[in-house]
């Protein structure tokens, strides 16, 4: 199976999903993750032109932990808008190259409108990369998948609808998070956040509600047509 994750910045797939990402890697599957944006603006000191780089290199460096491919869509922080045809079509190259079974991508509720329009271009794109007559710079189409949305920051307003148990990928999840070295050294030094506790707090707590001791909680798109009849989660 070929599996697709499309997170807005450089650390959001670490944070939601790479536990799951993981198991998907240990029955096989290939797995791309796609960074919609380089991230540049997630610093107050090192200025975005350094941080598109070390961003980029934190984020292979985690991918090869699990064995992940990592790819960049090519965006800068804040320049998303899912309401134009370049973005869209970007976002349908990027669906088509990795020809996904299913898509992991960020919940259409969410806290910033980064992620909030990657959501959006990703339910767009994937139906518009089924269509063997729309060009774009790859000629065959993608099949039509179902689309899991991956939880929240902290859980804020988001109801899973399946979970998976990540137990055993729980020190996997949070080395590579801890890869994210820019985002979560400042984010402790400047806003007193200890991200890595909160993100392994969350997976516990999602643990609690599915039996598990640590679990990853996504939702399913219902959308017509991307409905599937057997788990293609792990």
């Amino acid at each position: 199976m070929r599996v697709l994750a499309i997170g807005c910045h450089p650390d959001d797939v670490e944070i939601a999903c790479s536990g799951t990402l993981a198991k998907c890697v240990k029955r096989g599957d290939k797995v791309i993750v796609c960074h919609v944006s380089s991230g540049n603006l997630g610093h107050v000191v090192i200025p975005p032109d350094e941080l598109r780089i070390i961003r980029a290199e934190e984020a292979k460096k985690a991918g090869a932990l699990a064995g992940i491919e990592v790819i960049s869509a090519g965006f800068d922080d804040l320049e998303i808008f899912d309401n134009n045809k370049q973005s869209r079509d970007k976002i349908v190259d990027v669906i088509k190259y990795a020809n996904p079974d299913f898509i992991i991508t960020h919940n259409p509720d969410d806290y910033m409108p980064d992620h909030t329009a990657v959501s959006r271009l990703v339910f767009d794109a994937s139906f518009t990369a089924t269509l063997p007559n729309y060009k774009s710079k790859y000629k065959e189409p993608a099949k039509l998948v179902p689309i899991y949305y991956m939880d929240t920051l902290a859980g804020v307003n988001f109801v899973p609808t399946e979970f998976v148990d990540i137990t055993e990928e729980i020190d996997l999840k949070i080395k590579m998070l801890e890869c994210h070295e820019s985002q979560l050294v400042w984010m402790k030094e400047h806003d007193g956040i200890d991200f890595a506790d909160m993100v392994k707090t969350c997976s516990r707590y999602r643990g609690y509600q599915c039996g598990a001791e640590y679990a990853e909680g996504f939702r399913q798109c219902l959308a017509y047509l991307k409905g599937n009849t057997k788990r293609l989660l792990p």
